[in-house]
């Protein structure tokens, strides 16, 4: 939904790539976290202090790409 919005907001190609960009990003970055997920699932369903920090990372990183679109989107339309 975002991408189409960001294609017709964008003034310039520089503009409409950052926007793109940054959701393209966005998606990497869940697909490398579910990948992670289903890594350690797969090697153990036990509870270990591991496991959850590698889980826990994957979700941070998540995160920073969220904030990472969130910031250009705001930097990009308000200038």
């Amino acid at each position: 939904m975002l991408a189409p919005l960001a294609l017709w907001l964008g003034d310039t190609g520089v503009e409409r790539a950052l926007l793109v960009g940054s959701l393209m990003l966005v998606l990497i970055v869940e697909l490398a976290n579910s990948a992670v997920e289903a890594t350690v699932d797969r090697v153990s369903l036990e509870h270990h202090r591991l496991a959850k920090r590698a889980k826990d990372l994957g979700s941070a990183a998540v995160m920073l790409a969220l904030v990472n679109a969130a910031l250009t989107w705001l930097l990009v339309l308000t200038a």
